[in-house]
């Protein structure tokens, strides 16, 4: 629900461009060449509604296993929640949090007629952060939480130009530097993490760019960026904890965790400019 919000907030601004009188716009409509700019917006997390974080008890690669105490309690009976923990109980969970994003962008268009065909690089960085967590009955809390710590993108691009206007969509490969990290409550475990930070993945959307000058434009732009986060562990060790923790019962050599969503996604809405050559 939320990713269709913010596509129909999208749409609503764009037709908005498109009827914008042309007498306030640049009549030249030579699009092709180089072009230099950079990018202001926000970058909005997605609904991970239902996420949880996976367990490997025997250690054995596979997670989805059910911690339990010694008495066969589930460990984690309270549950889970798509936030950070602030408290020792799903309901006090602090929801993801948006964020501002700024980027640095370059490209070239060719034009044959009203067709306009090009690609663009970019890279910068995002203030988004998205969280999960678990509630032991301990009681303690344990929270995976990432973001981007910059990402690079480079995409194609095909658009119509009329009236001093550039109506285009986009895709192509993204890459991203994903910091993650781990916090909890447990103080009797050792925990350990484990895991690359990188990760490919891909944009796709779409925008318009509007003649403000014969060399300068700006631009609204909405893309949809995935990158698949898998590889992040957290490992649980006896640390303190006597042989019964429910951690240790199955493996004395601890149990793994993992976060359930792979995909680190975002839906961007940026305001563009460009000096073109």
């Amino acid at each position: 629900m939320k990713r269709l919000g913010y596509q129909a907030i999208f749409a609503s601004a764009l037709s908005g461009m498109a009827i914008t009188p042309v007498a306030a716009q640049d009549p030249d409509e030579h699009w092709e060449g180089a072009y230099i700019g950079g990018s202001f917006g926000l970058g909005a997390q997605n609904n991970d509604r239902g996420e949880a974080i996976l367990f490997d008890t025997n250690l054995d690669g596979a997670f989805g296993d059910t911690v339990s105490t010694s008495t066969s309690a589930a460990a984690f009976a309270p549950g889970f929640c798509n936030g950070a923990a602030v408290g020792t109980a799903p309901i006090d969970c602090r929801g993801d949090r948006d964020g501002l994003e700024y980027y640095i962008r370059a490209g070239y268009d060719a034009q044959n007629g009203n067709m306009v065909y090009g690609f663009l690089v970019d890279g910068g960085r995002s203030e988004s952060r998205d969280s999960v967590s678990a509630f032991s009955s301990t009681p303690a809390s344990y929270t995976f939480t990432r973001k981007l710590d910059y990402s690079l993108g480079a995409r194609a691009r095909v658009g119509y130009a009329a009236r001093g206007a550039l109506f285009y969509v986009t895709g192509g490969a993204a890459y991203g530097k994903i910091k993650n990290g781990f916090t909890t409550t447990n103080a009797v475990n050792s925990f350990a993490t484990s895991g690359k930070n990188s990760s490919w993945g891909y944009s796709y959307g779409g925008g318009a760019e509007v003649k403000i000058a014969r060399n300068f434009s700006m631009g609204l732009e909405y893309l949809y960026t995935n990158f698949v986060d898998d590889k992040f562990r957290v490992n649980v060790g006896a640390g303190s904890a006597p042989a019964t923790n429910p951690f240790l019962l199955i493996n004395p050599a601890g149990t793994a965790m993992r976060r359930s969503d792979s995909d680190f996604d975002q839906q961007n809405i940026r305001l563009t400019a460009s000096l073109r050559f």
